[in-house]
């Protein structure tokens, strides 16, 4: 079915089974010390069953001080961890697939807090099990020091401009430095080789340390290793000959590559170097002796082009790897946003690349190469793009020793306790209201465990606020949460009943054992706002779903969440004049970056007005008055649209638990939020109910 996807192939002296690459993402599973722990064992194991060829673990620190990233990544700076890595590699060659290190140093992007104090803390942590939960409780105060800059500044190339943590110092790498982290990362590489791991990948993509030495934007050194071509490619070079002598020429070496830094995207052409510079440092990597090339793109300063959100399409970048797989003969990864193994298949064939990458897909559904494999391709739970997995690594696993998420897996990092988890409630029966992501989420963990499933639902269609979200601009892959949970439901027996809006007393008399309230919410319409009943307001979902159609009119968007934002994407296209109004002093504040750039990019154009730090005092029939601070101000507008949040809808789980029928509200029926935060909360408490 996907025959050019599932042929060995070569890198270097090393036989892949199939084209199909793990690629890096890094979750924060390991110890202190950077050993891998039973739990990233078992992440990994669990995408090696599930058909990955080569599995390449992400940001694995070549020193326990300027290198460190997280408290909690893995490490290969000392010798102690290569046994732990060489249990991990025995784990993943038992499936038949590879183990490639992706060796790493942050550079300017680092936390100054974790290189501050993890040569001071493994010791410690080596002595006492117990110590990282004291250690994850202190985080926030590290963090403080750390805005405070008093602690130790972050390694660069050159002293540059901040990019990822604004308020820590960078300091330009004094030669000795840069001498004796070329040689961390050559002692790294022989660690891994003697751990018997398969290939060492070097992390120079995404504004880390060895892209930060190859582009002239962060590389402003005026010795042998800054200023032309040649400089800026010494420190790599050294790194890769060093490799190559202690190794052996015939240790497999890949180097994950920014093929372009994306600057011309977000306005600043010019500035670091693009696809053309980065098409010449691939050909003179193949010279040096570089077994593969793995393309990816941008840094963080366009972070948006390399850990892409919903609104990108599937393969945008692919002409990266094809102009990158133009110069060069050794084979070529990509991940390219790949979203379906269709998709994969024909880049293969098409000839942008040789092996397909992949960490997102993963991340959402370990099985999905072996599910193409044999022929099942619906089966697969697709990522959506949601960005959830960068922000729970960021907020959670980075500095709370807590495992990154997946919005629709919420099995990861607990992968053997899922696999194992006891069918504890054989013979009973559990109603769940309502098939929103929270409602799916929870049936499937409910009939995991035995329990005999139906989903009531209110609508005709399942879905929930899935199809209010989804309806907005560039959206559409929104859906494919809702579909794929409803292809694993069907696969578990779970009857689902919709457009049944039932009682307390109808779930009562089906004598569940449990109930799952996943009700979702409503829109918030504040009554003590004048004229909030008025015939020229709307809400937020009325626009997105197509209930109220406004065009070529004056709109005031109350609200700028990323609803709000959506919602003001689509007033846009259908000619409005929008004005957006916010009782806080930001956009969005609460909403994920990226997200918030997305959108606002498409927005800016429209030249949309935005009111921040105003509150909305009345509605008239044709203005709305606001005011900040002490002023305020009449504003003419012909629809006001109400883009508040929702308020949870739970009474039902009130009256089912005053007939004492066990019930537990999920989702937005519990607090208002994303994907995301419905699914975990939804599975944790189908876990426990």
């Amino acid at each position: 079915m996907y025959d050019m996807m599932f042929t060995p192939m070569n890198i270097g002296t090393m036989t892949v089974k199939n084209r199909i690459v793990m690629t890096a993402a890094e979750f924060s599973l390991g110890q202190i010390n950077g050993q891998p722990t039973e739990k990233m064992m078992n992440y990994f194991e669990e995408r090696a069953k599930g058909g990955a060829g080569l599995i390449i673990p992400g940001i694995t620190r070549v020193n326990d001080m300027g290198a460190a990233s997280t408290f909690t990544q893995l490490s290969m700076a000392r010798d102690e961890n290569i046994e732990p890595m060489r249990e991990m590699a025995r784990r993943i060659h038992k499936h038949g697939a590879k183990l490639c290190i992706q060796l790493h140093h942050p550079g300017r992007q680092g936390y100054a807090s974790s290189i501050n104090t993890l040569p001071m803390i493994i010791p410690i942590a080596d002595k006492f099990p117990k110590f990282p939960n004291a250690l994850f409780k202190m985080t926030p105060v590290l963090l403080g020091l750390e805005q405070k800059k008093v602690c130790m500044s972050l390694q660069a190339p050159s002293k540059c401009e901040l990019s990822a943590h604004g308020a820590t110092r960078i300091h330009a790498m004094s030669k000795r430095e840069v001498k004796k982290l070329i040689n961390d990362f050559i002692e790294a590489a022989v660690r891994c080789k003697k751990a018997d791991v398969d290939a060492v990948e070097l992390h120079s993509t995404h504004g880390y340390i060895l892209h930060q030495f190859l582009s002239p934007n962060t590389n402003r050194r005026t010795d042998e290793y800054g200023g032309s071509f040649e400089n800026r490619m010494r420190f790599i070079t050294e790194i890769i000959t060093g490799i190559k002598e202690r190794c052996g020429r015939d240790y497999p070496l890949i180097v994950r590559l920014t093929a372009d830094e994306m600057y011309d995207r977000i306005g600043q052409p010019g500035k670091g170097y693009g696809l053309e510079e980065g098409k010449r440092i691939a050909a003179e990597l193949e010279k040096l002796g570089v077994d593969a090339i793995n393309v990816s793109s941008a840094c963080y300063d366009t972070y948006n082009y390399w850990l892409e959100p919903t609104s990108f399409e599937p393969g945008w970048r692919a002409y990266l790897a094809k102009e990158i797989k133009s110069v060069v003969n050794v084979p070529v990864i990509a991940a390219n946003f790949i979203r379906s193994p269709e998709q994969a298949e024909r880049q293969l064939e098409e000839g942008y690349q040789d092996f397909v990458g992949s960490a997102r897909n993963f991340i959402c559904d370990p099985y999905w190469a072996k599910k193409a494999e044999e022929g099942h391709p619906e089966k697969i739970r697709r990522c959506i793009g949601c960005l959830h997995c960068i922000k729970s690594f960021i907020f959670n696993a980075s500095f709370f020793g807590t495992p990154g998420e997946c919005a629709l897996n919420p099995t990861v990092g607990m992968e053997k306790e899922w696999n194992e988890l006891p069918r504890d409630a054989e013979g009973k029966k559990a109603v769940v209201v309502g098939a929103g992501p929270a409602g799916l989420a929870s049936a499937l963990t409910l009939a995991k465990r035995g329990y005999k499933v139906t989903i009531l639902e209110k609508e005709k269609e399942a879905g929930g606020q899935v199809n209010i979200a989804a309806s907005g601009p560039h959206k559409d892959k929104l859906h494919w949460a809702v579909e794929d949970m409803l292809t694993a439901a069907s696969d578990a027996g779970i009857e689902i009943k919709t457009g049944i809006d039932a009682s307390a007393e109808e779930i009562a008399a089906m004598k569940p054992d449990a109930v799952i309230v996943a009700t979702g919410g409503t829109p918030i319409k504040p009554r003590s706002i004048k004229g909030i009943d008025s015939d020229n307001v709307v809400t937020a979902p009325d626009v997105l779903l197509g209930k109220a159609e406004i065009k070529n009119k004056k709109v005031a968007v109350i609200g700028s969440g990323l609803t709000g934002l959506e919602t003001t994407e689509k007033l846009n296209e259908l000619g409005n004049t929008v004005t957006v109004i916010e009782m806080a002093d930001k956009v969005a504040g609460n909403a994920w970056f990226q997200f918030v750039d997305d959108s606002l990019s498409r927005i800016k154009p429209y030249g949309t007005e935005f009111m921040l730090g105003t509150k909305l005092e009345e509605i008239n029939g044709d203005s709305v008055t606001v005011s900040s601070g002490t002023k305020t101000k009449i504003l003419p507008c012909d629809y006001v649209v109400l883009a508040m949040g929702v308020r949870p809808v739970n009474a039902l789980k009130d009256e089912l638990c005053s007939k004492g029928i066990k019930a537990e509200a999920v989702g937005d029926a519990a607090k208002g939020g994303t994907i995301g935060n419905a699914v975990q909360s939804a599975f944790r408490t189908a876990l426990k109910i």
